[in-house]
């Protein structure tokens, strides 16, 4: 019986490429997509355990899903001459209908019902073009970092320009409010002053008044006797008149 095919699409479908400096980690991606209709079991391996680590290193993709893998090299020293011998296998198996435990699947598997593809691994160091933009670049960086500086110190001044200008105003508030308030406070001491005043004057009307009357009835009085004896001396004089005649 012949081997299966490999079912998954892989993307890159031959070489793992990790461009340098190797001086830090070289992340390169895996695409892995399932175009069939059915579940698919993966385990990706590698002839050089200790130099990569991958994430995930294994899983299910689901009917018409794509998984990526983080495929991470670790810092080495790189050595141009040398030619990498470092492989890649993603090693594939139909998932039966309730998988649990990926570690018995994987070794109660029989070979037939496995499939599997074998990637290389080639290592590239930068090119002069890319030097030289990383070094244009390295250059730009502090230039744009003191423009951002500059605006940041620019909006920050006019952030206190405009700061100053509203406590201006405030002021100039305060102050116009402050002389309402004693334009306010006068008019209500003039208004208290006007009745005082007027309540005074209102008494003395009222006591002018009052003695007006009592002289009126003084005089009244001292003149109702004189008016008594006038009346009593006429009546007197009528009755001697008719006694006489």
């Amino acid at each position: 019986m012949s081997k299966l095919e490999q079912i998954l699409v892989l993307d890159p479908p031959v070489d793992l490429r990790f461009k340098g400096p190797f001086t830090d980690v070289v992340t390169t991606n895996l695409k892995l997509k399932n175009p069939s209709d059915r579940r698919v079991c993966f385990k990706v391996k590698t002839t050089a355990p200790r130099r990569y680590c991958v994430r995930p290193n294994s899983g299910v993709i689901e009917p018409g899903a794509t998984v990526i893998i983080s495929v991470m090299l670790q810092p080495f020293d790189y050595d141009p001459n040398e030619k990498s011998k470092h492989k890649f296998m993603v090693q594939t198996i139909f998932a039966p209908p309730n998988v649990s435990d990926m570690d018995s699947l994987w070794k109660d598997a029989k070979p037939d019902d496995l499939m599997d593809s074998k990637l290389r691994c080639v290592f590239e160091l930068p090119s002069e073009n890319d030097k030289v933009n990383d070094v244009e670049a390295t250059k730009a960086a502090p230039v744009m970092n003191s423009a951002k500086s500059d605006s940041s110190a620019t909006a920050a001044s006019g952030g206190a320009s405009m700061d100053d200008a509203e406590l201006k105003k405030m002021q100039e508030k305060y102050k116009r409010l402050q002389a309402d308030m004693n334009k306010l406070a006068e008019e209500n001491r003039q208004l208290k002053d006007d009745g005082v005043r007027m309540r005074k004057a209102t008494r003395s009307d009222h006591m002018t008044s009052n003695s007006t009357g009592l002289l009126g009835r003084e005089t009244n009085a001292a003149s109702l006797p004189s008016l008594l004896v006038v009346i009593a001396a006429i009546f007197i004089g009528f009755f001697l008149g008719k006694f006489i005649l």
